[in-house]
């Protein structure tokens, strides 16, 4: 043999024990038979004995992890799944939601729990107008359990704000620019809206003072933009803007909603408040003497601003059983993490992580009408308390 022959078979038999080495059941269990790969992750591989070498322990039944299983084909023989139908038929591994993600807004695009849990806690750091304890104090008082949150007992004489330096905080531009637009609603379900040129531009200056000039918007649109959600922060911008802004019917086919007012805002409808999951708007109503604080059912377990607490208020003549809000939080982390949690788990759970500890948003899609290319608008979203709504 020859030294240029013995150098082509060396290097022949190093590319077979090296293509041997990549030919994994890593992301291919339960695909057909693919010629190009030297061994098998289906179930016909234990027939002709051509199964690769971590088959049994990735793709065989029983296996009850998504790892290396995300987008698989359905296998009958295993026990969970790992494709996108999945949580349609209510049979993916627990691990589906942190190893292979779920669509964000419905789409192609996924975002895993850990990238969600990793995002907020990174514009958790970068709240930087978020209340110190020097400029706002709340007595949450009397903690009921959740069987008397339907009471209507106000437990509570005193108010929940005992004091906030508005000098300080209603100065900032997020702050200003949120109060110019609470006093744009009426409360009231099966009326419609009416916005004047004024007002709709306050909704911009708005979404440009939060999303725009703050280093947590714009790392949150940062974010979505590496995933491939938006191509660019106009279209970032627009899409939140229907979202949060556009008007849709929650009572007697009026435009009279949106979920800015319902979550911002908060309205009345069938006697009693609807939404209102905005601290801010609880302090200049409870100033205002127009809310009566009751009682808390949730106090969440932050020593510090941003807080978390479900409560009890009767809003002038109207009942609220569980109001849960981020307390002292900025106006744009608000926004930012509902905006997050409804693009990426719309209508469902999204987990959150705030200075190591758990945060469970709840989102609802508002499923009667769409905008754009048949994009759903914002029905509901708050800190996942016992029995809010």
């Amino acid at each position: 043999m020859t030294f240029l022959s013995f150098v082509v078979l060396l290097v022949t038999l190093l590319h077979q024990g090296h293509g041997n080495s990549l030919d994994s059941c890593q992301g291919r269990c339960g695909y057909g038979t693919d010629s190009s790969f030297t061994c098998q992750c289906n179930q016909h591989c234990e027939r002709y004995n051509d199964c690769c070498h971590d088959y049994e322990a990735v793709c065989k039944a029983g296996s009850t992890s998504c790892k290396g299983r995300c987008g698989e084909n359905y296998n009958s023989q295993n026990k969970c799944h790992c494709n996108s139908k999945c949580t349609q038929y209510s049979n993916c591994c627990s691990d589906y939601a942190d190893l292979c993600g779920a669509s964000a807004g419905g789409g192609s695009v996924t975002i895993t729990d850990a990238e969600i849990k990793a995002l907020s806690e990174t514009l958790y750091v970068l709240d930087s107008n978020k209340a110190s304890a020097s400029e706002l104090i709340v007595d949450p008082q009397v903690l009921v359990p959740d069987s008397e949150t339907g009471s209507q007992t106000d437990l509570s004489p005193k108010l929940l704000f005992r004091y906030l330096n508005e000098n300080v905080l209603f100065s900032r531009p997020t702050y200003a620019a949120l109060l110019a637009l609470l006093d744009n609603y009426n409360r009231m379900t099966g009326q419609a809206e009416d916005f004047s040129p004024q007002q709709l531009a306050e909704q911009d200056t708005f979404l440009k003072e939060t999303v725009s000039n703050t280093e947590l918007g714009r790392e949150l649109f940062a974010f979505l933009y590496t995933k491939g959600v938006y191509p660019s922060e106009e279209a970032f911008i627009q899409d939140l803007k229907m979202m949060w802004f556009g008007l849709y019917s929650r009572n007697n086919n009026k435009l009279d909603s949106s979920g800015f007012e319902h979550i911002f805002a908060g309205e009345i409808k069938g006697g009693k408040v609807s939404g209102f999951h905005n601290w801010i708007q609880f302090y200049l109503l409870e100033k205002r003497g127009l809310l009566n604080y009751y009682s808390h059912s949730f106090n969440g377990p932050w020593t510090t601003y941003p807080d978390v607490l479900g409560m009890q208020f009767m809003w002038d003549g109207y009942y609220k059983q569980v109001g849960s809000a981020v307390i002292g939080c900025s106006p744009e982390f608000d926004l930012a993490l509902y905006s997050l949690c409804y693009i990426a788990r719309p209508g469902k759970q999204c987990r959150l992580s705030l200075g190591g500890k758990e945060l469970v948003i709840q989102t609802y899609t508002w499923d009667n009408s769409t905008y754009g290319d048949g994009k759903k608008f914002i029905g509901s979203a708050f800190p996942s308390t016992p029995r809010t709504m």
